[in-house]
């Protein structure tokens, strides 16, 4: 009998496997399955499309082994070392695409931010102002099913960085997550209100369940995080993801809420949004001054690697945002196999 006379909360297990999309997936797959070593071609690395199906799939399988991992594939996984250097080998080919692609952005903190910090005249490029203006349901459908594999771990990856940090940017990087965790209550977690939406949306709010339909730009942005959150040296380059995500999140959430609203989404699905407008408005500061700010007067040397993290952040939310409304506008699922009928 439970003591305390609550329902206890069921254990947090793993997403099931999916198949693979290429030759380095389908290696990573066919390891975690077997338990054995797996087969590939090291030069196949060096050829893979480091924004394609394949590299982005096979990365995210092996970033989930440091999460919640799979079912029916073993904890000691995580740390096997033929897993490890084939995700270093994806990691590299990752990281430096993404550094050759922003081979001209900002080096500063003051230059990466300036222009989050001023709502755009234009929105016409806004994906949340699209929604909120003329998005239907099935196309929030989509969003929230895309985006659940970020926001059912939408804090996990940015603890990491918290060890790592001393003075004033810890104390602002806890305070905000915190918040993310419902300060101190389980009900009130942002993964937990974000799946609450699901259930509004007639969607599977269960871990990891869209990850077979999520598309290469939408796993670009999943990596992301945790390559920084996973590697002592790009701590900069999370503080600055983390920083991007939190100034930019209030404007996107209130039009998320009134698209919600406008569209009879629930009251799920709107407060998840409604509650980002306040508690991200309150963040962005916190994460400018204090963590951002903590972390340049400890570590100034890590100015770039933080506007780095700003400008990837950005890159990869612009290609996905391009990715969903080009499919929009042919008339398709921007999932790699449409929702059925909610």
């Amino acid at each position: 009998m439970n003591p305390s006379g609550l329902t206890a909360a069921p254990p947090a297990t793993g997403a099931a496997l999916v198949e693979g999309r290429g030759n380095l997936s389908e290696a990573v797959v066919a390891s975690l399955r077997t338990g054995l070593p797996p087969t590939y071609e090291p030069k196949s690395i060096l050829m893979a499309d480091p924004w394609g199906e394949d590299l982005q799939l096979a990365l995210h399988l092996l970033y989930e082994l440091h999460y919640r991992g799979f079912d029916g594939v073993d904890d000691d996984r995580e740390w096997d070392p033929d897993l490890l250097r084939l995700r270093q080998g994806l990691e590299t080919r990752f990281l430096h695409a993404l550094r050759a692609d922003l081979a001209d952005a900002p080096r500063t903190v003051e230059e990466a931010f300036a222009p989050l910090l001023v709502e755009p005249v234009d929105l016409s490029d806004s994906l949340s102002h699209q929604l909120e203006t003329t998005g239907e349901l099935w196309q929030l459908r989509e969003y929230a099913a895309l985006r659940s594999l970020y926001h059912l771990k939408e804090a996990d990856p940015h603890v990491w960085v918290i060890p790592r940090l001393t003075g004033r940017a810890k104390a602002g990087m806890v305070a905000i997550e915190y918040d993310e965790f419902g300060a101190g209550h389980a009900d009130r977690i942002h993964a937990r209100l974000f799946a609450d939406l699901m259930t509004d949306l007639s969607l599977d709010p269960a871990y990891g369940r869209y990850l077979d339909q999520a598309p290469a730009p939408l796993l670009a942005t999943v990596n992301l995080m945790s390559l920084f959150g996973l590697h002592r040296a790009l701590r900069g380059a999370l503080v600055g993801h983390f920083a991007c995500v939190e100034v930019t999140s209030s404007p996107g959430s209130r039009r998320l809420a009134k698209a919600m609203h406008r569209c009879g989404a629930g009251p799920a699905a709107e407060h998840f949004y409604a509650e980002h407008v306040e508690a991200d408005a309150v963040h962005e500061q916190v994460v400018r001054h204090e963590v951002v700010g903590g972390l340049l007067a400890d570590e100034p040397d890590l100015e770039a690697d933080i506007a780095f993290g700003c400008a990837a952040t950005v890159l990869l939310e612009d290609r996905l945002a391009e990715h969903i409304r080009t499919a929009w506008q042919r008339n398709r699922s921007a999932l790699r196999t449409p929702l059925p009928q909610g």
